[in-house]
């Protein structure tokens, strides 16, 4: 039987959780009495995951294993699952459990309803104080930037329609942030809360490192601000500068030469030093994304897929 509902679940060394996640799972799509899959994808574990996520497989025929051929970042083995999806209502659903699988049917209600897409924002998020005031500062900041208007961008737990994960498929970017792209393509989306818990098994994947790179890969996608901004300054800049040079001249020529001001000229450039390469910067993040779509690479390479009758 054709599942309705596809759950995605990327896993990378998750061996603490897989297990009691299935077991919160499990009961929950067995309780909305319809058709279901759970696909997991294992993004190039190196403890047991993959052999734990091997064993339900062969346990339960509606759980089907992807295994990528190495570690390509949680959005990546999520679109391998999107490409392996067979329902028509698509559920990503993070291992670590802290994300509760018992929030499944209210996003189910409301694709029920008729939205294509349905966000959740966490609500008592159970985080380090500091991930909390960035993830706030985050959100805000690309809200404005890419105007897209999600509450949470960090939270996975969401629901697509076929539709929108056909779109996004076809989507062939090598940096992609799902969240975003199913937002940007939906007709009619809504957000929901969700509860939070803190996690009890294995470490965070993502590191400061990690966020500030996910992050950037999300500025560059879906906004050219950045490079506005770093047009806008550069016309600012030239413009001060411009009158700077009046002013010493000015001054020269009314109060003769002096050296008072040297150090004045060297702070003012050095500021504009630290300005011009960090525009640098931002312009090398969308040449290198133009770079790397060019190249046309492979997002992933899937080694085997695991389901009933591969074997």
């Amino acid at each position: 039987m054709k599942p309705e509902i596809s759950v995605i679940i990327p896993v990378y060394n998750e061996e603490e959780s897989i297990g009691p996640l299935f077991a919160e799972l499990e009961p929950v799509l067995k309780s909305l009495g319809r058709a279901y899959e759970i696909i997991f994808v294992n993004d190039g574990s190196r403890d047991r995951s993959f052999a734990m996520l091997y064993d339900l497989h062969k346990a339960r025929p509606e759980v089907r294993v992807v295994d990528l051929n190495g570690n390509f970042g949680q959005h990546m083995a999520i679109m391998a699952g999107f490409e392996q999806a067979r329902g028509e209502k698509i559920i990503t659903l993070d291992a670590d459990l802290q994300n509760p699988p018992e929030a499944i049917p209210d996003i189910l209600a409301k694709m029920d309803e008729g939205y294509d897409t349905v966000g959740t924002y966490r609500i008592d998020r159970q985080d380090p104080i500091f991930r909390k005031i960035a993830s706030r500062a985050v959100n805000r900041l690309t809200n404005r930037m890419a105007r897209l208007d999600i509450r949470d961008y960090g939270c996975m737990l969401r629901g697509y329609d076929k539709r929108i994960i056909d779109i996004i498929n076809a989507s062939c970017e090598t940096t992609t942030f799902i969240p975003a792209l199913g937002r940007k393509f939906s007709a009619n989306p809504i957000e929901i809360p969700v509860p939070h818990r803190e996690r009890e098994r294995g470490t965070s994947k993502y590191g400061i490192a990690q966020l500030v790179r996910l992050n950037f890969d999300l500025m560059t996608s879906f906004t050219l601000v950045p490079l506005q901004m770093v047009t806008m300054s550069g016309m600012a800049l030239s413009i001060l500068s411009l009158l700077l040079v009046c002013f010493i001249m000015v001054r020269r020529v009314v109060l003769g030469p002096e050296v008072e001001g040297v150090f004045t000229l060297m702070g003012i450039q050095f500021l504009m030093t630290g300005i011009t390469l960090m525009s640098l910067g931002i312009t090398g993040e969308y040449v290198g994304r133009i770079y790397r779509e060019v190249s046309r690479r492979p997002r992933f390479v899937v080694k085997k897929i695991y389901e009933r009758g591969s074997e």
